[in-house]
């Protein structure tokens, strides 16, 4: 027991002396193998404690840095989500808004379609009674075109609408005002043999003064509404023919009546924003 105490004492009185992890200084030759043992393993238990104090202190440093990142994006994506989430719903309503804007147009086009297509059927069948060569009628570009030929309308170098004339623009006059909701526009056009009388400078006066004339016509004698017909004189400048032969200069002289329905309602919507 003596010999013990003799040991705790040396290994107390050693430890006192050890301040330092690694420091053998101390020791002597009089001390123990078992007691020199001891010192080293407690120098590497000691050196190995402070690696991990070091290894603890710097994961520390990491996950402290780690915490304050993760706190910088929470913040960002959380304004992110919150500023996506206000452009996300004003985008789905601008979509709403012209998902709506485009139902109606695309209803409004088919109403106009469908107006054209009755249009069209009527004026065709009012006018059957005429030849091919007379006048004709056809849809394109979302408008009904009327075309009657000089020779139904007028005399050479005239402007004068003849009594056949007449009979066919009564008919297509009868059509249209049970159709309110047209516009109409006359068109004269001439072929390019130039001319020069008393009354017609040139081919541009005699297309205007005939368009001219069968607006009056519409008006004063088969009750249309002026507000809705426009007179205007083409000359020979849009020819629908080759004006090199005879069949094709004769195609170029005529008077064209274009009907438009109105679209008032669909020009409103389409400059809504």
């Amino acid at each position: 027991m003596a010999f013990i105490a003799g040991a705790i004492f040396l290994f107390m009185t050693s430890c006192s002396s050890h301040k330092k992890c690694g420091d053998t200084t101390a020791k002597k030759k009089y001390h123990s193998k078992r007691y020199n043992s001891a010192l080293e393993e407690r120098d590497a238990l000691c050196d190995l404690s402070k690696q991990q104090v070091s290894n603890i202190a710097s994961l520390n440093k990491d996950l402290a840095d780690l915490k304050e990142n993760y706190n910088v994006l929470n913040i960002k994506y959380n304004n992110l989500r919150q500023t996506s989430g206000s452009e996300l719903n004003k985008l789905n309503e601008d979509l709403d808004k012209k998902q709506l804007r485009l139902r109606e147009l695309e209803s409004i086009l088919r109403k106009q379609d469908s107006i054209l297509m009755v249009l069209h059927n009527s004026v065709k069948n009012a006018l059957l009674g005429f030849n091919p060569d007379e006048l004709t009628v056809e849809m394109k570009n979302g408008k009904v075109y009327v075309s009657l030929s000089d020779k139904l309308l007028f005399k050479s170098g005239d402007a004068t609408v003849e009594a056949k004339g007449k009979e066919a623009l009564k008919k297509l006059a009868d059509v249209l005002n049970k159709n309110s909701d047209v516009s109409i526009a006359i068109e004269g056009h001439t072929d390019n043999v130039p001319i020069k009388t008393a009354i017609y400078k040139d081919n541009w006066d005699l297309s205007a003064a005939r368009a001219t004339n069968v607006v009056r016509l519409l008006t004063d004698e088969y009750k249309m509404d002026a507000h809705r017909l426009t007179a205007s004189g083409k000359g020979e400048y849009f020819p629908v023919a080759d004006n090199t032969s005879v069949e094709g200069k004769a195609k170029n002289r005529r008077t064209e009546i274009v009907l438009s329905p109105k679209l008032d309602e669909l020009m409103k919507l389409i400059s809504l924003k």
